[in-house]
């Protein structure tokens, strides 16, 4: 059979509401300046899904070094990969500063964060080693364990007792295929906002021998005392082996990297195949990335802005007796109960009549009857954003119980 007729003739996933949703639900185009405060299908609206926690996108100093850094320097340079032709002074001087702010040795920069943590992965581990991995990390660590060769295991979400399970599995496979043990979860949970277990994992290391890498795409720039991550926030900088961060979260920019002792990272530097053969980050990125982590790193006045506006949130909405979870970050879930049909309805009246912008995730993501609102504070949003968010959701709310989402009203038409 022909391969491209069978792709374009079963859509599978997202794939198979592309019609009724291409443009609204999917693929939205939001427009006008990165703000709180956007335009999409022709309204302004109050946007909760930008993620810009620290309100860094259109920060004046940002915009002013993202400009100069154009200027001076284009978007070519440096030309070829870093091991070859792409390396420069500045791109040395930001893995310095970010190995000095995650608290470790050394960093390597990487060109993306979702082919980074892939690429990290796929160069840590052999055939003969095994992973065990959180079973709601996110789908580029997901990947990045499916290019693994050898074994792997996974535990359930933050339950330490199945981590211990797995490990002890892990270990006995080990001992005969030779190889070492690779434990993978992330700081943050981007859907939920939860925050794993980092510190009762390290804790952990006492009973078993594996590596722990975390990806902290959500943490970074928002968790922790100084906003150095959420392994700051449990103060286990030490206990954990590899910190990965990318900077299109906090840092509102594209590039991540990974951060351990000066031997592993250079064992990435001469052997992660994505960034050996493929071109360095454009010097831009590179100067705005600088200047985006001075200001994170000058003083907290961003960061305790965003939990500001996070605390107001989530207190505000568990006051009318919404289920936020278990978040125990900016990440902001609310769950209400409701079919697939009615979530699009909720979704439309959010939108077109009272002006609010967020994501929506519905079943297989969460359980059947089950509809999740998915909100991102950052430090540009007000507490009049707050409160005019909070009096919609609970309007919403009373629709929804009132049976004014029913699928019949699939009629209103985008």
């Amino acid at each position: 059979m022909d391969i491209f007729k069978k792709l374009t003739e079963k859509k599978t996933a997202l794939g198979q509401y592309q019609n009724q949703a291409d443009g609204y639900y999917t693929f939205p185009k939001l427009e006008g300046e990165i703000h709180p405060h956007m335009v999409f299908n022709g309204k302004k609206v109050l946007t909760w899904s930008l993620n810009n926690y620290l309100g860094l996108a259109n920060h004046p100093e940002v915009r002013k070094a993202d400009t100069q850094g154009t200027a001076d320097w284009g978007l070519a340079y440096p030309m070829g990969a870093r091991i070859m032709t792409g390396q420069t002074k500045l791109h040395q001087q930001l893995e310095s500063e970010l190995a000095e702010y995650s608290g470790r040795e050394s960093a390597y920069l990487l060109n993306f964060g979702y082919q980074g943590v892939m690429s990290v992965i796929d160069t840590l581990v052999d055939r003969k080693d095994i992973i065990v991995y959180d079973s709601e990390d996110h789908a580029s660590i997901l990947d990045g364990v499916r290019l693994h060769m050898g074994k792997r295991f996974v535990f359930a979400h933050n339950d330490m007792d199945s981590l211990r399970t797995q490990l002890g599995h892990a270990t006995k496979l080990a001992a005969k295929t030779g190889g070492g043990i690779l434990v993978i979860t992330e700081g943050v949970f981007g859907m939920s906002g939860d925050l794993g277990k980092l510190d009762e994992i390290v804790a952990i290391k006492d009973e078993f021998d594996f590596r722990l890498l975390i990806d902290d795409a959500h943490g970074f720039g928002t968790m922790g005392a100084t906003g150095a991550g959420t392994d700051e926030h449990f103060k286990v900088q030490e206990g954990v082996d590899l910190y990965f961060g990318t900077f299109a979260k906090s840092m509102a920019s594209i590039g991540a990297f990974i951060a351990g002792s000066k031997a592993i990272i250079d064992v990435l530097r001469y052997n992660m195949r994505s960034q050996i053969f493929a071109k360095s980050l454009p010097m831009p990125l590179v100067v705005g990335a600088l200047k985006r982590l001075e200001l994170i790193r000058k003083d907290t006045v961003l960061k305790d802005q965003l939990w500001t506006i996070t605390n107001a949130l989530k207190k505000g909405l568990r006051e009318k007796g919404f289920d936020l979870g278990n978040s125990n970050s900016p990440v902001t879930p609310v769950f209400f109960k409701g079919e697939v049909g009615e979530a699009t309805n909720v979704l439309m009246d959010l939108r077109e009549n009272y002006g609010i912008f967020c994501s929506i995730v519905v079943y297989p993501v969460v359980p059947k009857g089950v509809i999740m609102l998915r909100l991102i504070p950052t430090a540009d949003h007000t507490l009049a954003d707050v409160e005019r968010t909070i009096d919609a959701f609970a309007e919403v709310n009373s629709k929804l119980t009132a049976g004014e989402y029913t699928s019949e009203m699939t009629a209103m038409t985008l």
